[in-house]
């Protein structure tokens, strides 16, 4: 039984696949890891399956599996995933992209406990090299739409991570793209990870894969999460889905409050605009109160913050959120002549998103 088995797609990668293997067999080695090299390749028309067999001759721990039908790079990871011969499985491109000298800590991350460590681009210490803005740009729209899942996570669309085997055995993996580790966060099962940053290297041989199908492809896998999440609620995107309704179940009863309190204090004879700037004051405290305890009690951030910095941060952006609906509001009725009611409503919508995901990261985020 291996330690671990670090799985490389390929599909046209003759002129990258033997220093690839050799370095990763080299960092296995120095680390004392007993690592199975499983090399998954595209039926490829070049030189890279028969320089795998080569390898294969001269080291034990190499394997390769040849597919030949539904080619594409998060399908060949999950074929790796059910043909790797040990309970830890890391997953590198094989274009140097991804620094295998990363892969002795990710395994002893799992070690420790850890279900999912992802090498991330986007946290600090970590960056990008030589990627034209074009691709700057693709990744950093995908990475916004998969921290709408997983906003904890500050690159969970990478393509070098470390995974249990318990994680994905039983797992629905619908895998379409390269965004694999988004398929496996979505339908795998898991508590906790762990983020370590690297420095991304675009590849400096061979042709990038990335088409406009590959675009289509995530924004679909996306949609296929968030429906999958929704019947199947052992999964992380329902539990962060949950805090999306429970924050807006908070919101409607900030809404009951501050009209109770208006109305009571109109009653006592107070003003309207002082009865309305209480009225809304306590409503926004009553949102922070139930979300604090009932809708972010497990976050991490409630333990290392006062309630004090939490409660200021939450009546800024709740500020930012009012002004944000009645600007949109007012923008759609006087630019587009839109009926006031429903600009107020697509006002309210924008707000609660702004609200929900500012909050989710500042006042109640990991870090």
């Amino acid at each position: 039984m291996y330690d671990l088995t670090v799985i490389i797609p390929t599909f046209n990668e003759e002129a990258n696949i033997r220093k690839i293997v050799i370095e990763v067999d080299e960092v296995l080695s120095k680390s004392s890891l007993n690592g199975e090299i499983l090399v998954v390749d595209d039926n490829s028309p070049d030189g890279t399956i028969g320089i795998v067999n080569e390898l294969k001759k001269a080291k034990t721990n190499v394997s390769l599996l040849v597919r030949t039908s539904d080619h594409g790079l998060s399908q060949s990871v999950a074929d790796g995933f059910l043909h790797a011969s040990s309970e830890v499985f890391v997953v590198i491109d094989a274009d140097f992209s991804h620094p295998p000298s990363i892969i002795p800590k990710m395994y002893e991350e799992i070690r420790a406990g850890t279900d999912v460590v992802i090498g991330s681009r986007y946290m600090e210490g970590g960056g990008i090299r030589k990627w034209p803005l074009k691709r700057r740009v693709i990744s950093l729209g995908a990475t916004f739409l998969g921290r709408v899942l997983f906003p904890d996570i500050t690159d969970p669309v990478s393509g070098f991570f470390a995974v249990r085997k318990s994680v994905v055995t039983q797992a629905q993996l619908k895998p379409r793209g390269y965004k694999i580790l988004l398929e496996v966060l979505g339908k795998g099962v898991w508590e906790n990870d762990k983020e370590i940053p690297f420095e991304f290297s675009d590849r400096e041989i061979g042709a990038s894969k990335l088409k406009i199908k590959t675009i289509i492809e995530y924004a679909q896998q996306v949609l296929n999460i968030t429906l999958y999440s929704f019947s199947h609620h052992q999964s992380a995107a329902w539990r962060e889905w949950k805090k999306v309704f429970k924050f807006g179940l908070v919101g409607v009863s900030g809404i009951i409050v501050n009209l109770a309190i208006l109305q009571l204090l109109l009653m006592s004879g107070i003003s309207g605009y002082i009865a309305l700037f209480f009225a809304i004051a306590i409503s926004i405290l009553n949102n922070f109160l139930w979300n604090d305890l009932w809708t972010f009690k497990t976050s991490p951030k409630r333990s290392v913050t006062s309630i004090w910095r939490r409660l200021g941060f939450f009546y800024v952006i709740s500020a930012g959120g009012a002004a944000i609906n009645y600007g949109i509001a007012i923008l759609l009725v006087q630019v587009i002549g839109m009926n006031i009611f429903l600009s107020d409503l697509i006002g309210i919508l924008i707000g609660f998103t702004w609200n929900f995901l500012v909050n989710r990261r500042i006042t109640w985020g990991r870090t």
